[in-house]
């Protein structure tokens, strides 16, 4: 059977420390990440019944880094390494061949690089490139529900220098008309759309500042490794599809409070194949919760099971790049393993046919038929 291993961490330092530990709700978010620092990684639970299409089974291992991303972007590079090193070495006793990076591990540092040098006997993954494949194809989905066209629509990327974005912005500045490309750093933004003239018609624009990259924005996909919220309901345009990727998510809660005529969704939510369970490894009765529905997993967790079902114990996806190549790669994977886009999710919940249509409603327009079945993951081949 293969194994393989995935890190996980707390994002809101009160809120999921609570979960274990209740008295946190009480307790100052410096003296929680004074503990947090003093903790050893931990495997957090099991993962059991994934089984492909192949027939293959599969199981694994949550590892919990105790690090929140405050804690990741403040403390030195060497502890926040140090840490992970040490869930690979649990990883490594487990006897996982493959290790993936979740949420904001995968962003601190040099996308994992170091890390795979400290580990020669266990492969890494970012799973960025199979987050790029679930974040196309959920918002063009998003997109066909709000009425929108890719080839008539303005799109932005926010965080567009990034990995993520800078694929995502590759793959749709092939699609769209007109592209934001929206990040912090300007020269950057410029190098990057003087790259991307080369291999599409689109008009590219570069904003430094988030208002005014959405200001006309239909579709926007938001990546970025900000540790707080960015996209605020006076940015968004009436009408918009907004697909998260973030982790923390870059979109305000208040979005969803303040705007019912915009679509906010999260990116990569995906569909496992087999009974996937995740049992805590003492109490097997018990399984852990993060938040999902059954069945259900992040794009860079299935990145990660499906390489390991395939056998293919390499550092697939590190750094700080994501190539088209990559996305078509690990998508053709996906769809011979079973795994493929589910349902969307947005703040913790399920997005429903009922809401899509209120929201096309109060967004003016007409009613269309919603379905969110889960479908196979499309391939973005180069031209």
């Amino acid at each position: 059977m293969e194994r393989f291993a995935f890190v996980i961490h707390p994002i809101d330092a009160r809120r999921d420390v609570a979960r274990k530990y209740p008295i946190a709700r009480f307790l100052p978010v410096r003296l929680i990440e004074w503990f947090l620092t003093r903790q050893n990684p931990m495997v957090v639970c099991e993962v059991k019944g994934v089984r492909s299409l192949t027939g293959k089974e599969l199981e694994g291992w949550f590892i919990g880094c105790p690090l929140t991303p405050h804690q990741m972007i403040t403390l030195p590079y060497d502890q926040v390494l140090e840490k992970l090193e040490q869930c690979g070495r649990i990883a490594l006793e487990l006897g996982a061949g493959i290790m993936g990076l979740g949420a904001f591990t995968s962003v601190v540092g040099d996308g994992g690089i170091s890390l795979a040098k400290r580990l020669p006997n266990l492969a890494i993954t970012t799973g960025n490139s199979y987050t790029v494949a679930t974040a196309i194809e959920g918002v063009k989905e998003g997109a066909r529900l709000m009425g929108h066209r890719i080839d008539n629509a303005v799109v932005a990327v926010v965080g567009a220098t990034g990995s993520i974005g800078s694929t995502c912005a590759e793959i749709l500045a092939r699609e769209a008309p007109e592209v934001a490309l929206v990040g912090r750093d300007l020269s950057r933004l410029e190098r990057l759309a003087e790259r991307l003239k080369s291999q599409s018609q689109a008009k590219l624009r570069v904003f430094t500042d988030v208002a005014t990259g959405l200001r006309d924005a239909d579709v926007i996909i938001t990546v970025t490794s900000a540790t707080d919220a960015i996209i605020l309901p006076e940015h968004l345009k009436r009408g918009a599809v907004v697909c998260d990727v973030s982790r923390p998510r870059d979109v305000s809660v208040r979005v969803a409070k303040e705007r019912q005529d915009v679509l906010v969704i999260e990116g990569g939510i995906v569909q496992v194949p087999g009974e996937m369970r995740l049992p805590y490894p003492n109490r097997p009765q018990e399984e852990f919760n993060f938040g999902f529905p059954p069945n259900t997993a992040y794009a860079c967790m299935s990145e990660t099971m499906m390489l390991a079902l395939e056998g293919r114990y390499e550092s697939f996806t590190l750094g700080k790049e994501v190539s088209v190549q990559q996305v078509d790669e690990i998508s053709k994977l996906a769809v011979k393993h079973g795994f493929c886009l589910a349902g969307f999710r947005a703040f913790e919940e399920a997005v429903t046919p009922e809401q899509i249509a209120r929201i096309q409603a109060a967004a003016g327009l007409p009613p269309a038929a919603v379905s969110l079945a889960t479908s196979p993951m499309k391939t973005h081949q180069t031209p």
